[in-house]
């Protein structure tokens, strides 16, 4: 495969030969990339803004994420946050710092997946910046989108009896992750080794190549729910559920027995010896969607496809809680991701 050196187009050559086949598909993007500004017009709708900063080495590890996959990603993990407010991605910023190591072609790759992720998901790439950087590669994305004036979700809006609601299924990533670690560290002792993933290529796509649930959103508005509280499951539903009592100063009882686990998921908790539910609760890059939703619409929201009811919200003094299949209590506690520990 051929390398072309960045330095050979300069900056504002990289930035024409990564975007000038865009075409914009939003009538609320008005300019794109090409002048100092994007132009974006909302009209009568709220505006949404949301920012996500990867840095090589603590979010992701280029030994087994391909960029491709990695350009797809870290749109996703942008349009989740836009859909946890209730509303819809329109527009993305992409800046990027970028070490000698990469070339031409890398970053090729790297926009063909973000493209990917804009075109199936109808959002509009309209600007960005690229600069040296002496330490690898930093992805930084902020993300513009639309909701309906009244039809916006914050995390602060949780009930007493309310109904706590999931998307799909969790623990899934995580084990992905893990599964990715190990084969990295065989890999390093061994010259001629060829990673097997037969029967794992779930985990490893709800690793490498997550989906936000637009999907979900839009079964919601077709029921004609409108969740009282959401959030999208980043950085593990443990740490999510706090982050809903603790702004909608409520407390949480959630079932051991309710929450979605996929087969895989639990056959690869079993071989690495760890506990299942912990996965779950702790794992994190999910990105799928924690609500709350009124009692009174149980029967309209459990019969949604993709959806569980897991819990539901109490008082803030009795606390946030796990109960197990015995029974047993167990206090939810902030475990998931956080690199700043």
């Amino acid at each position: 495969m051929n390398r072309t050196e960045i330095s050979t187009l300069g900056e504002f050559g990289l930035i024409r030969h990564l975007t000038d086949k865009i075409e914009l598909k939003n009538k609320s993007s008005l300019k794109g990339v090409g002048d100092d500004a994007a132009v974006l017009d909302y009209k009568d709708k709220l505006t949404l803004v949301t920012t996500d900063l990867l840095l090589e080495g603590i979010h992701f590890d280029l030994m087994y994420v391909p960029l491709k996959h990695l350009g797809y990603k870290s749109a996703i993990v942008n349009f989740s946050d836009i859909y946890a407010m209730n509303g819809r991605p329109k527009q993305i910023t992409v800046a990027l710092g970028i070490s000698k190591r990469f070339s031409v072609e890398d970053l090729e790759s790297f926009y063909e997946g973000l493209k990917l992720a804009c075109d199936i998901y109808g959002v509009d790439l309209v600007g960005g910046d690229t600069s040296a950087s002496l330490t690898g590669l930093t992805i930084s994305i902020t993300c513009l989108g639309e909701v309906e004036k009244g039809k916006e979700v914050y995390r602060s809006g949780a009930k007493e009896t309310d109904l706590v609601c999931v998307s799909g299924d969790l623990g899934s990533a995580y084990m992905g992750l893990q599964l990715l670690e190990r084969e990295k560290h065989i890999y390093k002792g061994e010259k001629d080794f060829t990673p097997d993933f037969t029967g794992k290529e779930y985990l490893l796509e709800r690793q490498l190549k997550p989906e936000a649930r637009k999907d979900i959103i839009d079964a919601l508005e077709k029921a004609g729910i409108k969740p009282t509280s959401m959030i999208d499951i980043s950085d593990g539903l443990s740490s999510e559920l706090l982050h809903i009592s603790k702004e909608s100063n409520v407390g949480c009882q959630i079932y051991e027995d309710r929450i979605p686990i996929d087969f895989q998921t639990a056959a690869m908790a079993e071989e690495f010896n760890m506990n299942l539910v912990t996965a779950a609760l702790n794992g994190g890059d999910d990105y799928e969607l924690l609500f709350t939703v009124p009692l009174s619409l149980h029967e309209r929201v459990a019969s949604i496809k993709g959806i569980k009811v897991i819990g539901h919200i109490t008082k803030a003094a009795l606390g946030n809680y796990l109960i197990g299949r015995d029974g047993g209590e167990v206090e939810l506690k902030a475990q998931g991701w956080n690199s700043l520990k």
